[in-house]
């Protein structure tokens, strides 16, 4: 017999589980989407659909704030406090140009991701796709990596990210955004 509360504390450790998942998997070029969706393939969370959905969205926007809180500094354009301002030790046209980068690079993501979301989660949020997707974006890291062995990399700042080059990012972001298993970074540095 078990142990009254004894379910929900297996519920609770479950979601420790996937947030030590996602907690690992935001930071490296793998897709955390994709390793949610096999972990709960393994480890069902014994809740409703609605309330996964939900419990999904904010363990990743756990992580995704972790990134921003980490970054801060670096990409946030505005510093009003007098020190900053005499020092003018923030180059607020370097961030605001890094944002305006995003934003170009967020476009293409935007007219094929948004109108097509359902048809995509539809066709595609299922273990098999995202096990393929993992293993085949794993294939193209490895032939990436030995094609560029010893090759001096094309853009080593966001200063040299451009227009062309941030619809480019972009294009790849859709890819992620149609697959998932497919990591953002990681179709980010393969394109």
């Amino acid at each position: 017999m078990e142990p009254a509360g004894g379910g929900k504390l297996i519920e609770v450790l479950k979601a420790i589980l996937f947030g030590i998942v996602e907690g690992i998997t935001e930071w490296l070029p793998i897709s955390s989407t994709g390793h949610m969706i096999l972990l709960n393939e393994f480890v069902h969370l014994d809740v409703s659909p609605a309330f996964y959905e939900m419990f999904e969205v904010v363990i990743q926007f756990g992580a995704i704030l972790a990134v921003i809180l980490l970054f801060w500094k670096k990409i946030f354009p505005f510093d009003w406090s007098m020190r900053a301002r005499r020092e003018k030790r923030v180059n607020r046209k370097e961030i605001w140009r890094m944002w305006g980068m995003i934003l170009i690079s967020t476009l293409p993501v935007v007219v094929v991701g948004l109108p097509f979301d359902d048809l995509f989660t539809a066709l595609f949020y299922n273990s098999i796709c995202v096990a393929t997707a993992l293993i085949v974006f794993g294939i193209g890291f490895l032939w990436i990596e030995n094609r560029n062995a010893g090759r001096k990399p094309r853009i080593t700042s966001i200063r040299q990210i451009d227009a062309k080059t941030a619809v480019i990012i972009g294009l790849f972001q859709v890819i992620a955004a149609i697959f998932p298993g497919t990591s953002r970074s990681g179709a980010t540095i393969l394109g």
